[in-house]
């Protein structure tokens, strides 16, 4: 019922493009002595069908990536591509659709409106794009994430779990190419986090789904297929087939200055 990956001839890839590029990408905020470089020249290539976690000191520019790859902000100088789709060519509605028909997100504040229901939360991008939910959709998302019996709850009615397990399944209903999260276990507790971190393993691996997250905590990262790490606004390695000691090393290595 759900395909992520585009097949031949869709809007997003012809086979060979990675789901999402990044070549030279640059972020300046500011201007003169007062200006910040958050990114410099940064190049990365992410295939579709792959789990990959995005991680480094504080201000290394995690965040600025992820915004500026999910096409919430634009680069400096530099090129990002969805698929085939370069974002640079795209005006301000084109971009919004993109992000609207293509992209899901998953953020740490589960950004659900408290007086829908479970499903309605689940189905609003549907609805505000102006297209029918399909039910058997909607049900087989919200058993994936296993909310089926709490479909006609309210976000005060459930967990922090919970509710981020209903963001889940918004970002999912959508079927995006890419689904970007930024620090989706943020704000749970060990067990709950590693619930949740479970479901997304699970989307890429049952649903072919492209993942790309942000995430501060080495056991989180260990989740993915592949980490990027950033430091001073670079990304200076990567590592593949992560283990959260193998990360929390690396980590430590960056904070301390050893690249």
């Amino acid at each position: 019922m759900f395909r992520h990956k585009p097949s031949k001839g869709s809007p997003g890839s012809n086979g060979d493009a990675p789901a999402v590029r990044l070549d030279s990408v640059s972020k300046v905020y500011g201007r003169g002595n007062g200006a910040v470089r958050a990114l410099r020249e940064v190049s990365v290539a992410l295939p579709y069908g792959t789990f990959t976690a995005v991680m480094g000191p504080s201000g290394s520019g995690k965040s600025t990536l992820l915004h500026i790859a999910a096409g919430l902000d634009r680069p400096t100088d530099g090129r990002v591509s969805i698929g085939e789709t370069e974002l640079s060519k795209l005006n301000a509605t084109r971009l919004t659709e993109l992000r609207r028909d293509r992209i899901g997100f998953v953020f740490q504040a589960f950004n659900l409106l408290p007086s829908l229901t479970v499903e309605q939360n689940v189905t609003l991008p549907l609805r505000l794009a102006g297209r029918r939910a399909d039910k058997r959709a909607v049900a087989s998302v919200l058993d994936r994430v296993g909310l089926s019996d709490r479909r006609r709850h309210r976000p005060s009615e459930l967990s922090g779990g919970q509710q981020q397990r209903v963001a889940l399944a918004r970002a999912l209903v959508t079927q995006p190419e890419v689904l970007f999260a930024d620090e989706p276990t943020g704000a749970l507790d060990l067990r709950t986090g590693a619930e949740v971190l479970g479901l997304f393993r699970e989307a890429v691996d049952s649903l072919e789904q492209t993942v790309v997250m942000v995430t501060h905590g080495p056991a989180a990262a260990s989740y993915a297929d592949s980490v990027v790490f950033l430091a001073d606004g670079q990304a200076v390695s990567s590592l593949r087939g992560p283990t959260a000691e193998a990360v929390a090393e690396r980590m430590t290595a960056l904070t301390d200055g050893r690249r």
